[in-house]
Formats: C-alpha cells, structure tokens, sequence
C-alpha cells in the first residue's frame, strides 16, 4: 500500500511539469473548453470565442490565454506541440498546418452522453491527463444518476432564439432525454402557431444573461404564457462537454 501511495504521490507530482512541457493550439470553441477542463496549464492559444461567457462556460479560465485567428500564421507563432480542430471551420487552416508538419487532431463534437465520455478519455490520452479526465466523467455520471426526473416523461422543446429547435438527435436532446423528458421538436424552425396548437409540458430556454436579444421576441407573444419555462446556460448546450449534465440537472430539478 505505502509503494502505491508513492507511486500516486509522485505521480501527481509530475503531471504539472508534463503539462506545462506540452504547447496546445485550439482553433475551435469546443475544443478551447475541453483543452482548458482537461490540461489548462497546456493551452498555448484559444479561438477567438474562448472568452465569451454567452457561448463558452470555460470563458473566465480563457481570460488569461491568447486568443489567435484561426490562420497558420497565428498558430506557427505560438510553436505548438498538438493543434485541436474540428471538422467545420478554419479547414484551409488544418490542411497548411498538416502540410506544414504540424500534429493536427480532429475532433467530433459529441451529441450523446456515451459520446462525450468517448471524447473526454481520447483528449485526456493525447493530453496525458488521464487521472484528471476520469474525474471528470465520475462526477457527470454523479450528476446524471442523481437527477430526479418525472415519472411520466412529459414533452420539451429546447427553443432557441428565432423559434429554432435542434430535435432529438442532438446534444439537446440527449439532455432532454437525460433529464427525463421527451423532445417534441423536429429540428429547424417551428412556428408560434405550432407551439400554440401542440404545446410541450415545458419549454427549455437556453439563455446568456447580459446578452439580451430581439431573437427571442417569440417568447413575449401572450399564447404562449401558460408554457411553463426552465432557462438554462446558453453556454451548457453548445458543446458535448460535462456541462451537459448540468443542463439536466437543472432541467430535471
């Protein structure tokens, strides 16, 4: 026992020195979050919506890790070890850092709880921040299991702002789906003249507070008042992250 003790102790010890030996590039918001949840004191640069606290719930970890546009030029000037991307956006940028030599790795957004479990233990290995990684799914899989959700599956919609609905085969509706409810939407725009005629048991209402906006406008219209409402994080529901869960939670309360 004292031998695995000191094995853990040294360890732990380490992992600061292989993390701040390790230069990390992220050229996506999904990614500047997992980067800064998993190893914060690897992040070499962060995309230009890192620090934005409507879109990013790691926005106040970003505060003090540069921001770059999404160019080789800007990564190559911060000589990193590993670049994060994701399949949309900033392509001609990953295609001259490969060609260039660079280590660029491509991650998929998660949509499902099982997927963003997946996601944190790949990035946790290419990171070596396995230990940290772990606990991170410990405590989702905490947060998950201790929901109260209501026995008789009620309906939700997750409306975002301009009435636009992801639907169930989306993170949103994966934590609808946590959260104990059934998502009614079918993805894209849906009317007030839908929502009035075939209203859900609640309406989810993804929210940045301090960032008002006349998109949401939809949300005043008298008809649809008897609603019942739950606001969550705008931030929570953007990325397949374990603020998944406290999405769910939050939900399900």
């Amino acid at each position: 026992m004292k031998r695995a003790a000191l094995a853990f102790l040294l360890l732990m010890l380490a992992r600061p020195e292989a993390e701040a030996s390790l230069r990390v590039v992220s050229l996506n918001l999904c990614t500047d979050q997992m980067l800064l949840l998993l190893a914060p004191g690897a992040a070499a640069g962060l995309s230009p919506l890192a620090r934005d606290p409507s879109l990013s719930a790691m926005a106040a970890e970003a505060a003090h890790v540069p921001l770059i546009a999404p160019s080789a030029e800007a990564v190559l000037r911060l000589h990193p070890d590993l670049v994060l991307a994701e399949p949309y956006g900033a392509q001609a940028t990953v295609a001259a850092l490969r060609d260039l030599g660079l280590r660029v790795v491509m991650l998929n957004d998660p949509t499902t709880f099982p997927q963003i479990r997946a996601a944190i233990m790949t990035l946790a290995t290419l990171l070596g921040a396995q230990a940290r990684g772990a606990g991170l799914i410990v405590a989702m899989n905490r947060t998950l299991a201790a929901l109260k959700r209501p026995a008789d599956r009620p309906t939700a919609i997750v409306l975002e702002p301009r009435g636009l609905t992801s639907g169930p085969d989306s993170l949103a509706g994966s934590v609808l789906a946590a959260a104990g409810y059934r998502d009614t939407a079918r993805g894209g725009w849906v009317s007030l003249e839908a929502l009035v005629a075939h209203p859900p048991d609640l309406l989810v209402l993804p929210e940045a507070p301090g960032f008002p906006s006349l998109a949401t406008r939809l949300l005043d219209d008298p008809a649809l008042a008897a609603i019942p409402r739950r606001p969550v994080p705008a931030a929570w529901m953007i990325c397949g992250t374990n603020f998944a869960a406290e999405a769910a939670r939050m939900i399900a309360r």
